[in-house]
């Protein structure tokens, strides 16, 4: 399965990455989960220009997506979208591994 991301996150992480005046080729979006958020575990992202030869690596919508092996657990088959709402914008997890998540959605039981 691996981890995707819709065009529009694609798009988003691209807008930040030339915002930022980060270089795309050696630039890397990190995907990954950490213990605590008021259901168990947390999202987290990160650019970063650094990955490990254990990190899973995708490439998406030309996006370099690199995950640590404890987090790939928890998010294989997730799908990272970006919303521009009226209540809020931001990045958005959908993980088919999460058994339930809280309201704000950045959080989530496996």
């Amino acid at each position: 399965m691996g981890l995707l991301l819709t065009e529009r996150a694609a798009q988003e992480v691209k807008t930040i990455l030339e915002q930022q005046k980060l270089d795309p080729a050696s630039t890397f979006l990190r995907m990954g989960v950490k213990g605590g958020g008021c259901s168990g575990f947390s999202y987290s992202l990160d650019l970063t220009e650094g990955k490990s030869d254990m990190d899973e690596e995708f490439d998406v919508h030309g996006v370099k997506v690199v995950c640590d092996p404890k987090s790939y657990l928890y998010l294989n088959g997730t799908t990272l979208d970006f919303k521009d709402e009226v209540m809020g914008r931001g990045f958005v997890f959908s993980n088919p591994n999460a058994t339930s998540s809280c309201g704000c959605g950045s959080s989530f039981t496996a």
